[in-house]
């Protein structure tokens, strides 16, 4: 099936300081549900061999809400999104595998089963799901070369002032080759300004071992909203509520 992967990686491990919560922010509620539990019925709606959720923070705390055919890996020292994918190295088979973090609770099966299959379309040895924000403060800025294919993500924090004018962002969403993406961020260091494995330091890798980096633009920017605070779970809340009222036809 064209919408098939190998693995599906959900990163569940930040702290989620800006929360001001002592509980794991994966956990914070939207429409009365984890925000992790409406993560993963998107997830699950692409077919694959495993799926494996990288917990750290409060792990005993989230360990009870994973379904039963859900693997998990610690991940001891939070050091990044790609030293977290590293600590689920040893559970993925090679093959695609679709990674997106555990704090997206907007995100739709259907995006994610588009995004798998323009990823087969376009031949790509990995695709990043991006979108487009009038106010990109916060996020990876995107970046292309002429052809349209992704040559770096660059994040807020390491960007020039040029990069910063860069209005398509990083989702945290993405199409990647295993195990090469795995090798390649074996090789990246934490020269930057968090002092951490990036997992967006891989995409500048396979580009630089000449493997094609696609993009599949969002034309609905909420569909991967990141929460990351008290403020952005509220805006969460409302719109996960319109789209529940919608479906009922109220």
């Amino acid at each position: 099936m064209s919408g098939r992967v190998t693995s599906l990686v959900v990163l569940a491990a930040g702290q989620g300081k800006r929360m001001r919560s002592s509980l794991p922010k994966v956990l914070h509620q939207v429409c009365g549900r984890p925000m992790l539990l409406h993560v993963l019925d998107a997830a699950f709606s692409v077919e694959a061999e495993r799926v494996v959720v990288v917990l750290g923070h409060g792990h005993e705390q989230v360990r009870p809400y994973l379904p039963p055919d859900c693997a998990w890996v610690l991940q001891k020292e939070q050091l990044g999104t790609g030293h977290a994918l590293l600590a689920a190295a040893d559970l993925l088979p090679p093959g695609e595998a679709l990674v997106l973090p555990g704090d997206v609770p907007l995100i739709t099966g259907e995006v994610l089963r588009d995004l798998v299959e323009e990823h087969r379309s376009l031949g790509a040895s990995a695709t990043v799901l991006t979108m487009e924000l009038s106010d990109p403060t916060g996020y990876g800025r995107i970046i292309r070369d002429v052809e349209g294919y992704v040559v770096d993500i660059v994040e807020q924090g390491d960007a020039t002032p040029e990069q910063l004018a860069v209005c398509e962002v990083n989702s945290g969403i993405y199409v990647l080759p295993v195990p090469t993406v795995l090798e390649v961020l074996r090789e990246v260091g934490r020269d930057n300004s968090q002092g951490e494995i990036y997992l967006t330091d891989a995409i500048a890798g396979l580009q630089k071992r000449g493997l094609k980096v696609a993009a599949r633009r969002l034309a609905d920017a909420t569909l991967a909203l990141g929460v990351n605070s008290p403020e952005e779970l509220a805006v969460a809340e409302e719109i996960m509520a319109r789209r529940l009222m919608a479906t009922r036809g109220v």
